[in-house]
C-alpha cells in the first residue's frame, strides 16, 4: 500500500513537471508564480511565466528569450496593474478567457475575448507570440502579437485601420525598472500615404516620411541586418508594416524609454544585443524642430533656417535660436491675388530643393512626373510639390512642417511655389556678382597690385618685426622666473606661430560684433569668425582691463602651439599688432561639453557610446599631456566647459591659459598662486598649492562622474545629505546601490557593465591622496577592459568637510588664504 502511494507521489509530480515543460496551457492547467512556472515555445526561443524588472519587487506576467544569457523581456500583461507578491496564476477561465488572478483570486488581466469558448487552450510560439485558441478546430480567438507592449518581433504586424480606428502600437516602458506604460507611442498613420511616427504624449515627435514601396522615404539610415520592409494597404482601410531578417538571427526593435527606436541583433560573440540602427540620430530628427516653413540641417553649425522665399516669422526670436514661430513668406504670391495695376502679373514658379525629407500633410495623386508640376501651379491652393518614382506625385496645401536637409543622398527633390520676383533674385544676383568681379579686378589690376601691395607689404614686414620683438621682451618681463615658463618663451618660439592680421580678424568677426560673441573669460571674449576662405574660427582677444588675461595669453603661446593631438584643440596662430593680443583657435561647432551634458534638451544626444568616446577622448588627450608630448604638461583647470566638441562630438581639450610645463626630472611642483576652478581641484592643490599629473586626474575623475551622472559637481553645494557629486557616489558606492548615480537617459541593461566600470575608475581617481589615484596611462587600461581586476577605491576628498558654513568657516578659510599666500582665481565654471 504505502509503494502505491509513492507512486501515485510520483506520477503527480511528473505531471507538473510536463506541464512547465511544454508551450501550451490547457483549461485544467496553470501557471503559478510561487512555484516558479513557465511554458517555453516548442524550439525552445521564449519562456513565458512571472518576473520581476531590473531595481524592482514587482511581478508581472511576461514573455522573454529563453536561450541567451541578457534576460529581455518582449511583452508584458497588464503593465499598469503589477503584483506586489509571488501569488498570481495564470489559467484560463470558465469561459475560456486567459486570466491571471492574485492570492485573492481577483482578476487583474483578462484577454477579454468576448466570443470565447470553454474549450480553449493558450499557446506560445517561437515568434514570441501567444495565442488563445478554440480546441477543437484551432480557431485563434486572442493573440499578444495584437497588443504589443515596448518590444516588435520580425513576424509582427504594426497596423492601422483609418475605417475602424484599431491600432497595434508600441507602448514604451515608463523606465527599465517600470514596465508600465510610457510618454512613447509608435506606429503607422495612413492618411494619403502612409507613413510611421513616434508620438510623445499623443503629439508627433518622430516621422518617417511616406513609403514608396520599399522604403520610408524621410529616414536616411537603414538597419543593416534586415533584409526588407513590407507595407500592405488593404481595401478594408488596414494598412500593417512588417520587417523580415537576412539571417536566422535574433532580432527585434524596441522603443526606448527615450523615445528612440532602436533596431537590435543578438550578437554571439559578445554575448549581448547590438543596436545597430536608431530611428533618431540628431535633433533635427524631433518634428518640427524649425517651425512651420523651416528647414533643419544636422551638418550646419545654425541647424535650422528658412525654405527658399520665405523669412523669420519673429527675427529676434530666431537670432536667439528659438526656431518654434517658423516662417512667413516673403512676396505674395501672384496665383489668386486680384491685380489692380492693369498690368498682367507674372506667374509664380518653382525654386528646387535637393535631398529633402518631405513635409508633413502630403496629398497623394496619381499624376505622372511631366504633370505633376502643371497641376500643382494650376491649383491656388499648392504651395510645394515633389514626385518619387515609387510614391508618385506628392503635393502640399496646408503649412509646409517638419522638413529637413539629407547630405548622405537621401531624400527626394522639393519644390516650393514662390513669386516670380524671388525667382529673378537668382538672376540680378548673377549680375551684380558679374559686374562687381570685373570692376574689382581692373581696380586692383591698375592700382592695389601696382602701389599698395608693393608698399604695404614692405612696411608691415617692418612694423610686425618691431610689435614682436616688443612682444617677445614682454614676455620675458613678465615670465622671468624658472616657475612660470623659464627658456622656453624666446623670440623663435613665438614666430613659429603663423601671424593674422587685425584687420582680417575685424572682417572676419563683423568689427568683434557682440553677436558673434560665444563666450566671456578671464582673459577677455572669444569670438567667432570666418575667414575669406570660408574657414571658420574661434578668436580669443586679450581685453585690456584683464589682470590675468596677459600671462594665460603668453603661457598658451608657449604650451599649446608645440602641442598636436586629435583630442586637444589646435591653435592656428596669433596677432600681436598695436596692443592686440589674439589668439586664433579651430572652431569648434557643439560649443563645450557642459552646453550638451546640463541641457536637458541636448542631452538626448548623449547616448552611452558617445559619452564613453568623450571619456575615453579625454582620457588619451590628457595622456599625450603627461606621457606622450615633447613637453609634459599639468594643465590644472580641467573641466566640462573646458572640454570643446567638434561637428561629430569628438572631445578636445581647451584653455591651456593655466597650464604649466614640467621638466623630465620633475614630479610635482609648488606654487604660491592656486588657479582653478573650486569642485575640479584636487586637494593638496587646494589647500597647499601642490600639483603634479596626479592633480590632472583627480580633474578629470570629478568630470568622468559628471559626465557618467549627468549632473554638475556643484549642483550638490546645498544638499543637506551630499557636500558634493563625490559625497553622493561615495555614499552609494558604501550603499552598494552605485546603479543609482547612473544618468537615466543611459541607464541601459546591455551597458550597465561598461557604465559601472567607469564609475569605478572615476572614484579611483579622485581619492583623497594623490598617491592612490592611477596615471593617465593606467586609467586608458582600466576603461579599455586592459586591467580586469580594479582596485577597491579609498574615500575621496570633499565627501565630508564643509566647504563654506557661514561666517567663521569663512573667516578661518580666508585665515589660512592669507598666512599661505594661496588665492582661488574662481569658484565658478565658466
Amino acid at each position: 500500500m504505502g509503494r502505491l502511494n509513492f507512486l501515485s507521489v510520483l506520477c503527480c509530480l511528473c505531471l507538473n513537471l510536463c506541464v512547465v515543460a511544454v508551450d501550451t496551457i490547457r483549461s485544467s492547467q496553470s501557471i503559478k508564480d510561487k512555484d516558479n512556472d513557465y511554458i517555453i515555445s516548442n524550439g525552445g526561443v521564449f519562456k513565458m511565466g512571472f518576473f520581476s524588472p531590473v531595481n524592482s519587487t514587482n511581478r508581472y506576467l511576461g514573455i522573454w528569450y529563453n536561450n541567451i544569457s541578457a534576460f529581455t523581456v518582449v511583452w508584458v500583461a497588464k503593465r499598469q496593474k503589477p503584483l506586489k507578491d509571488s501569488s498570481g496564476v495564470l489559467t484560463t477561465s470558465e469561459d475560456g478567457n486567459l486570466v491571471v488572478l492574485n492570492g485573492q483570486k481577483e482578476i487583474l488581466w483578462s484577454s477579454n475575448v468576448n466570443n470565447s469558448v470553454a474549450n480553449s487552450s493558450a499557446q506560445l510560439l517561437d515568434s514570441g507570440n501567444l495565442v488563445l485558441k478554440e480546441n477543437t478546430i484551432g480557431t485563434i480567438l486572442w493573440e499578444s502579437f495584437k497588443i504589443p507592449s515596448h518590444t516588435s518581433l520580425p513576424e509582427m504586424e504594426i497596423s492601422t485601420n483609418e475605417r475602424t480606428g484599431e491600432k497595434v502600437q508600441l507602448t514604451s516602458w515608463k523606465s527599465p525598472s517600470d514596465p508600465s506604460i510610457g510618454s512613447f507611442t509608435a506606429g503607422i498613420y495612413r492618411q494619403s500615404l502612409t507613413q510611421s511616427f513616434i508620438w510623445k504624449d499623443g503629439r508627433p515627435y518622430f516621422r518617417s516620411g511616406p513609403w514608396n514601396g520599399q522604403m520610408f522615404i524621410g529616414i536616411p539610415v537603414y538597419p543593416v541586418f534586415h533584409d526588407r520592409f513590407g507595407l500592405v494597404d488593404n481595401q478594408d482601410g488596414t494598412s500593417y508594416l512588417t520587417a523580415s531578417t537576412v539571417k536566422d538571427s535574433l532580432s527585434h526593435y524596441v522603443l526606448t524609454t527615450q523615445g528612440n527606436t532602436e533596431a537590435r541583433y543578438w550578437d554571439s560573440v559578445k554575448e549581448d544585443w547590438e543596436v545597430v540602427w536608431k530611428a533618431m540620430v540628431s535633433v533635427c530628427d524631433v518634428y518640427g524642430t524649425c517651425g512651420a516653413f523651416g528647414s533643419c540641417n544636422s551638418m550646419s553649425s545654425l541647424i535650422c533656417s528658412c525654405l527658399e522665399g520665405f523669412e523669420p516669422n519673429n527675427t529676434e526670436e530666431w537670432n536667439r535660436q528659438n526656431w518654434t514661430s517658423g516662417c512667413v513668406r516673403r512676396t505674395p504670391l501672384q496665383c489668386g491675388r486680384v491685380n489692380t495695376s492693369g498690368e498682367a502679373g507674372k506667374m509664380d514658379g518653382f525654386l528646387k530643393l535637393k535631398m529633402m525629407k518631405v513635409p508633413d500633410f502630403v496629398e497623394w495623386s496619381a499624376a505622372q512626373e511631366d504633370d505633376c508640376r502643371q497641376q500643382c501651379l494650376q491649383n491656388c491652393s499648392c504651395i510645394a510639390y515633389a514626385f518619387d518614382s515609387g510614391t508618385g506625385c506628392m503635393t502640399w496645401t496646408r503649412t509646409l512642417i517638419d522638413t529637413q536637409k539629407f547630405s548622405n543622398g537621401r531624400g527626394v527633390d522639393l519644390y516650393i511655389r514662390v513669386a516670380h520676383s524671388e525667382l529673378d533674385t537668382n538672376g540680378d544676383v548673377r549680375k551684380i556678382v558679374t559686374i562687381t568681379v570685373i570692376i574689382g579686378t581692373i581696380f586692383i589690376s591698375i592700382f592695389t597690385y601696382l602701389l599698395w601691395r608693393w608698399i604695404a607689404k614692405h612696411k608691415a614686414r617692418r612694423k610686425k618685426e618691431k610689435e614682436m620683438l616688443m612682444f617677445n621682451r614682454e614676455a620675458h618681463k613678465k615670465f622671468p622666473s624658472e616657475d612660470m615658463l623659464g627658456d622656453n618663451l624666446n623670440p623663435g618660439k613665438v614666430q613659429e606661430l603663423p601671424l593674422f592680421d587685425f584687420v582680417k580678424l575685424a572682417s572676419a568677426t563683423n568689427n568683434f560684433h557682440e553677436s558673434n560673441k560665444l563666450g566671456q573669460g578671464g582673459f577677455g571674449p572669444v569670438y567667432r569668425g570666418k575667414l575669406s576662405d570660408v574657414q571658420e574660427i574661434a578668436i580669443k582677444r586679450l581685453s585690456k582691463t584683464s589682470g590675468q588675461g596677459l600671462e594665460e595669453f603668453m603661457n598658451e603661446v608657449v604650451v599649446i602651439s608645440k602641442l598636436q593631438h586629435r583630442n586637444l584643440v589646435r591653435l592656428l596662430g596669433c596677432c600681436v599688432e598695436r596692443e592686440e593680443r589674439m589668439l586664433i583657435y579651430e572652431y569648434m561647432p557643439n560649443k563645450s561639453l557642459d552646453a550638451f551634458l546640463f541641457d536637458s534638451r541636448k542631452e538626448i544626444l548623449l547616448d552611452w557610446r558617445k559619452r564613453f568616446n568623450i571619456i575615453e577622448g579625454i582620457g588619451r588627450g590628457l595622456l599625450y599631456l603627461h606621457r606622450d608630448s615633447r613637453l609634459r604638461i599639468i594643465h590644472r583647470d580641467l573641466k566640462t566647459s573646458n572640454i570643446l566638441l567638434d561637428k561629430d562630438l569628438n572631445p578636445k581639450i581647451s584653455d591651456f591659459g593655466m597650464a604649466r610645463i614640467f621638466r623630465s626630472n620633475e614630479d610635482q611642483a609648488n606654487t604660491n598662486r592656486v588657479v582653478g576652478t573650486y569642485g575640479y581641484m584636487s586637494p593638496e592643490y587646494a589647500m597647499e598649492g601642490r600639483f603634479s599629473e596626479k592633480s590632472d586626474v583627480f580633474s578629470f575623475g570629478v568630470l568622468l562622474l559628471e559626465i557618467v551622472s549627468g549632473r554638475k559637481n556643484s549642483s550638490f553645494y546645498h544638499d543637506e545629505e551630499s557636500m558634493s557629486l563625490l559625497g553622493h557616489a561615495w555614499k552609494l558606492w558604501k550603499a552598494d546601490n552605485i546603479v543609482a548615480l547612473i544618468d537615466p537617459m543611459i541607464s541601459e541593461p546591455c551597458y550597465e557593465n561598461e557604465i559601472l566600470r567607469c564609475i569605478h575608475v572615476g572614484l579611483l581617481c579622485v581619492q583623497e591622496f594623490a598617491k592612490d589615484r592611477p596615471t593617465a596611462s593606467t586609467i586608458i587600461s582600466m576603461l579599455k577592459s586592459e586591467i580586469v581586476d580594479l582596485p577597491h577605491p579609498k574615500k575621496p576628498a570633499f565627501t565630508e568637510r564643509q566647504i563654506g558654513l557661514d561666517t567663521e568657516s569663512s573667516k578661518l578659510s580666508q585665515r589660512k588664504c592669507s598666512v599661505n599666500n594661496v588665492t582661488i582665481t574662481m569658484i565658478q565654471g565658466r
